[in-house]
């Protein structure tokens, strides 16, 4: 298999045949062998009956049909540990991941790169998440020792190698950057233009951005003695008073596989 395509799908019925019929082009030219795991996460409209019916349009699609509403990182985890390709690339599934872009991630990790990033062009969020995002991506740097021209987007793609490596993590709680940048440091990014989202709003509001974020606090692993002290106080500070506000739930497994169609 050349190439698995992972995205995790929530209450996105409407915008999924269109999705399809966008990757399907955009990947025809090359007659790569290519799978497409849509992995719906609990989508409280008729999603996972969608990702149904089109698998019996596309003979690419894997869907799974999670128990829970575990959130973005944990149903990528879900879709890993069933692909196969040479390469894998992780996309949104509201079409502001424009799937003319996967050949030029495809490419550059082809051409030698282990790792590949986007980083959106006259991005279409609101201007809160737009100030939220660069926010994020600055702490993330500065907490994590990150580069800060790697803005950790949803839109990516890395090795077989790496995905082999990231499905050994079992912990319920995901954040998938801090997994795959400390496999590699040979990273390409490449500049998208962010598209409007096809159909209805945006799933992220505030609360979960948030719960979000503080995931990606606890979850960086530090690198030397002064940078575990260093990361200390902000660990503290959001397992004592910013989980409390915004954990979603108690779940105890990092997923679970309600239905699979394969």
């Amino acid at each position: 298999m050349d190439l698995s395509i992972i995205i995790p799908v929530y209450n996105s019925e409407p915008i999924l045949s269109s999705l399809l019929e966008e990757i399907h082009n955009n990947t025809l030219s090359k007659k790569l062998k290519k799978e497409i795991i849509l992995v719906n996460d609990f989508s409280q409209d008729q999603s996972w009956n969608k990702i149904k019916f089109l698998k019996n349009k596309y003979d690419t699609i894997k869907g799974i049909n999670l128990q829970n509403n575990y959130g973005q990182h944990n149903a990528i985890m879900a879709g890993l540990n069933f692909s196969s390709g040479e390469i894998c690339i992780l996309m949104d599934d509201d079409m502001q991941h424009h799937p003319k872009y996967i050949m030029n991630i495809y490419d550059k990790l082809k051409n030698g790169y282990e790792i590949c990033y986007v980083k959106y062009l006259k991005r279409k969020h609101s201007k809160w998440k737009i100030f939220v995002s660069w926010l994020n991506n600055i702490v993330a740097s500065v907490l994590a020792l990150k580069p800060v021209t790697i803005y950790t987007s949803s839109y990516k793609g890395f090795k077989k190698d790496i995905a082999q490596n990231i499905i050994k993590y079992q912990d319920k709680e995901v954040f998938l950057d801090w997994l795959i940048l400390k496999q590699s440091k040979n990273i390409a990014v490449i500049e998208v233009l962010h598209q409007e989202r096809y159909s209805g709003k945006t799933n992220y509001n505030l609360k979960r951005l948030f719960e979000l974020w503080s995931i990606m606090i606890m979850k960086i692993r530090p690198n030397s003695l002064l940078h575990r002290i260093f990361l200390l106080l902000p660990k503290i500070l959001v397992k004592l008073i910013v989980y409390p506000l915004v954990k979603k739930n108690n779940i105890n497994e990092q997923y679970i596989i309600k239905e699979k169609t394969f």
